[in-house]
């Protein structure tokens, strides 16, 4: 006879009565904001705020002044902050007069003070801002919110801080805007903040890509890596070389020079630079589809034929052509994981190896120092992954951005010798572990192991690595968000900024993982023991 205790129907009485009162305690807690933390992602540099709500009108109209006023990105860039603020108060309701919601608002108007007539867009670009939610003066009653610039760059950051501050009332249905008067002064840590996206192992279309564009901005992230070309496919249309596409997995899944332009150009709006990368000598095994000649065999498909004149007066006419696109001044050229014994096992390259008296590591050099000869000669900073510093640093050409990836330590050995370096260690900021947690990557510091400020200054910053082995349309930005957002405060924000709240970030994290969910960003829960899976069970956005 079953004891009372292991009766099956019993057990799973008591399963559904703690179910139900776990979800009864969670409705009756609900999530209620701590007053004392500042619900802002990342955390700006300087900030005050006091302790008054105001209303913020849904007509609020933009006033600019100052050299960089006539900006259509600023003007924009106004206008879809406003969509996003406004997006649950916008149109009549037919209840108003009922309820008696007051038409009434503390805040009507925002002034936007733009000091530079430029809106070029480079690396270190004046991203500063300073933002003021004070009453105009006097003994007027009225409050404006004011944004003063250098860059229309910046004007973007503050917008994104303004946003930030508003939250939907739904008990008054109107925009709110806690505590109140705020006074933020903020800029960047690091000039380089990145997102890598790679559109070769899975192909993303364009809108997917504007997606994660959006998504970045939201965060402060302003690099996107776009790792077009691998081993697996050519998406992208060279018009100088029409049959490399025939690399791409289909005809559908393909880039037009028109795609690729609407994306840097789109990006540009959001204050957001894209670094293209076309991965040399190795990963590159798609190019053969379409040009068999560059493949040393059909045994060996990569590296690339190092013997021909034609594989390099190819690259040379892939770089024309997408500069004619990509008009940041970095330029990745890969250069990583190169299986050089595949050339030693090719007749032809054996003996071109042994005419020129080099052996295979002399001519992976030889490969990578001429690829970057021809980027330079594009107007590119080269940028290569960490292996060619690690075989040949003595070699490279002294403007080389070294991007580390494959573990710590790197960073340092390269600003000892005068390199610039960009910080992505696979152990803790490649997105495609999804075993790595969000501590991991927030603790994370690019600026380990180095004590002496001007070598600090040699770090550019870093990016978090969305490979696409294992992603592609249908869970990308659930494999990237939250995360992401953990690498992004670290990017941003100074340590002496953060230093007053580390034992609440998670609270915070949480707030801004439901902040993306609002803007229908699909982020997946924070404490996930593995990125990306659903949710456990029942809960608020807030605690999950």
């Amino acid at each position: 006879m079953l004891h009372l205790s292991e009766k099956p129907h019993f057990i799973y009485t008591c399963l559904m009565l703690l179910a139900w009162v776990s979800q009864y305690v969670s409705l009756s807690t609900g999530f209620e904001l701590n007053h004392s933390l500042t619900y802002i992602w990342p955390m700006p540099h300087e900030l005050t705020s006091g302790n008054e709500t105001l209303t913020v009108n849904p007509t609020l109209s933009l006033y600019l002044i100052g050299k960089g006023g006539n900006f259509k990105i600023l003007r924009e860039g106004f206008r879809r902050y406003k969509r996003i603020i406004f997006k649950q108060s916008s149109g009549v309701s037919i209840f108003k007069n009922l309820r008696r919601i007051r038409s009434i608002y503390d805040i009507s108007q925002m002034r936007i003070i733009v000091n530079s007539d430029s809106d070029e867009l480079k690396l270190g670009v004046d991203e500063s801002y300073t933002l003021f939610i004070t009453k105009t003066g006097g003994k007027s009653i009225a409050w404006e919110a004011i944004i003063e610039v250098n860059t229309v760059y910046g004007a973007l950051r503050g917008l994104e801080t303004f946003s930030q501050l508003c939250a939907y009332d739904y008990t008054t249905k109107s925009v709110q805007l806690s505590k109140a008067p705020w006074y933020i002064k903020d800029k960047p840590r690091f000039a380089y903040r990145g997102l890598l996206l790679d559109t070769s192992r899975h192909y993303f279309p364009v809108d997917v890509i504007k997606s994660i564009i959006d998504s970045m901005s939201y965060a402060k992230l302003n690099v996107l890596h776009w790792h077009i070309i691998d081993k697996q496919s050519f998406p992208l249309e060279i018009p100088k070389y029409p049959k490399l596409w025939n690399g791409a997995y289909t005809k559908w899944e393909r880039y037009t020079v028109e795609d690729a332009s609407k994306i840097v150009r789109f990006a540009k709006t959001r204050g957001i630079h894209v670094m293209a990368e076309v991965d040399v000598p190795g990963h590159a095994e798609s190019w053969g589809v379409g040009y068999p000649d560059l493949w040393p065999s059909n045994s060996c498909r990569e590296p690339l034929d190092v013997t021909k004149n034609f594989t390099f007066d190819l690259i040379s006419g892939i770089f024309s052509d997408i500069r004619k696109i990509f008009p940041f001044e970095l330029f990745h050229l890969g250069g990583d994981e190169v299986n050089i014994g595949c050339w030693n096992n090719t007749p032809h390259v054996k003996q071109w190896l042994k005419d020129n008296n080099m052996k295979p590591k002399d001519a992976y050099k030889y490969f990578v120092l001429k690829a970057q000869e021809i980027a330079i000669s594009k107007n590119w900073t080269p940028v290569n992954w960490e292996e060619t510093f690690n075989a040949f640093a003595g070699s490279l050409n002294p403007q080389t951005v070294v991007h580390n990836w494959l573990g710590p330590g790197v960073c340092p050995k390269a600003v000892a010798k005068g390199f610039k370096c960009i910080f992505s260690n696979s152990g803790v900021w490649y997105l495609d572990h999804l075993d790595v947690p969000w501590e991991q990557i927030y603790n994370a510091e690019p600026l380990e192991g180095i004590d002496n400020e001007s070598k600090q200054k040699l770090v550019l910053g870093g990016e978090v690595c969305m490979w696409s082995e294992t992603v592609d349309t249908s869970n990308v930005q659930q494999t990237i968000w939250p995360r992401a957002a953990a690498a992004a405060e670290r990017l941003w924000s100074t340590k002496s900024a953060l230093s007053a709240g580390n034992d609440t970030v998670l609270h915070r994290l949480h707030y801004f993982r439901c902040l993306l969910q609002r803007r229908g960003v699909q982020a997946a829960p924070v404490t996930n023991y593995y990125a990306r899976q659903p949710p456990a069970g029942p809960d608020s956005c807030y605690w999950q």
